[in-house]
């Protein structure tokens, strides 16, 4: 992806009416995925804009079904799908942007999911992202505030790590082995319950094809555009997701709709290819800087922001930013999800904290996505929640962890 087809991609995201989603595909996995990120983000774009562009996740294109056999043949052997399995479907019932799923009965019997990476990715996506880098690096020389306020570099590196940790299937099974153990270490500490994970077969797991059980649901992007979401599930998934982010700092990178499925009254994470990591002091602070806004204490969302930074700041500097965060907040009490986007006055805070001197370490960017992701999901489910007091049941029970 050159520089006009990175223009170009802008364009049909931010400024064409309705984005052209086969366009999009064929300028490569790294437009897709830059799409992806927007594709929730009801607070930037329009509703239908975050509608056309949440396709991206699920309705992309699909290996032909007479180039299976021989796809498969060339990651896992001859003979391979005999050996192994009863039947298999060559029809994929779920397809996302690197990976699509085929339904399948092993030899014994057990109906399972199998996945397999489309295409060779990898190339092109690494020449597509050296590229863009060239040019956020470019423009940085004469905007160089940009670097600390947007991190353009940073965030493209963060979807560069992830998705290559995507394109190797056996870090999905590595991934959803160290949630797993998170989940078994704490499930008496915290209630955990409604939380489930695929059980996936090492043997006849590799690096383009995994094979795991076979899951009965709807994806959350589904239920999501059916209007059939419960928004008290999604308060559950806030609950889960929150424990991994501000109880542990290790959580599952990539949670958007259509890698959760409900499973009855069960949550269950799919696609486990990437995870993300924050250090120890952006955690503690995260979560008491959350804490405080869900109570609407903004004068300790000032000072818990300020101990994040790497560059703390004191005396006038500290006054004068204190006073325009509390500026910044000052119509976010009891404001609903639709009035006021929390990843945008997020974004906005953090800006203000560049702004006026501070610094913050790298992996700012995973939770930042994690929360467009949710925030996202609350605005098709219940534009009319007031988000910060719903979370507030959850905050004693991860206090105990920081």
């Amino acid at each position: 992806m050159n520089v006009i087809s990175f223009i170009d991609l802008i364009r049909e995201i931010f400024y064409k009416k309705k984005p052209d989603i086969e366009k999009i595909q064929k300028k490569g996995l790294l437009a897709v995925k830059i799409a992806q990120t927007f594709a929730l983000r009801i607070d930037f774009l329009d509703e239908h804009k975050c509608y056309e562009l949440s396709k991206l996740f699920n309705h992309v294109e699909k290996i032909p079904s007479e180039s299976i056999d021989k796809l498969i043949e060339k990651y896992m052997g001859q003979h391979w799908l005999e050996r192994n399995f009863q039947s298999f479907n060559k029809e994929s019932f779920a397809s996302a942007s690197i990976g699509q799923v085929h339904e399948g009965v092993l030899r014994s019997g057990e109906r399972v999911a199998v996945k397999i990476i489309k295409h060779n990715f990898k190339q092109r996506f690494e020449k597509d992202v050296q590229s863009v880098l060239q040019l956020f690096k470019w423009i940085i020389r004469f905007y160089p505030k940009l670097a600390k306020v947007a991190d353009p570099v940073g965030i493209l590196n963060s979807i560069r790590a992830f998705t290559l940790d995507e394109l190797d299937l056996r870090n999905e099974l590595r991934n959803r082995n160290l949630l797993f153990e998170i989940w078994e270490q704490n499930r008496n500490r915290v209630d955990l319950s409604r939380l489930k994970f695929i059980n996936i077969k090492p043997e006849l797991t590799g690096e383009n094809i995994m094979v795991s059980e076979y899951i009965e649901g709807e994806t959350f992007d589904k239920l999501l555009a059916e209007k059939k979401m419960p928004y008290d599930i999604l308060l559950e998934l806030f609950h889960i997701h929150g424990f991994y982010i501000f109880g542990i700092g290790i959580f599952h990178g990539d949670i958007h709709p259509g890698n959760i499925i409900l499973q009855g009254q069960d949550i269950c994470f799919v696609d486990c290819g990437a995870i993300g990591r924050v250090g120890e002091r952006l955690r503690k602070g995260l979560f008491h800087f959350m804490e405080s806004l869900s109570m609407y204490e903004f004068r300790q969302c000032a000072y818990w922001l300020n101990q994040m930074s790497e560059v703390t700041l004191e005396g006038n500097s500290y006054k004068a930013y204190e006073e325009k965060l509390l500026k910044l907040y000052e119509d976010f009490e009891n404001a609903t999800v639709s009035q006021v986007s929390l990843t945008k006055r997020m974004m906005e805070t953090i800006k203000l904290g560049v702004n006026s001197g501070m610094s913050f370490e790298q992996g700012m960017f995973p939770i930042i996505k994690s929360l467009m992701y949710m925030d996202g999901m609350v605005l098709r489910c219940n534009p009319q929640a007031v988000l910060m007091k719903d979370m507030r049941r959850y905050i004693e029970e991860f206090k105990r962890f920081v």
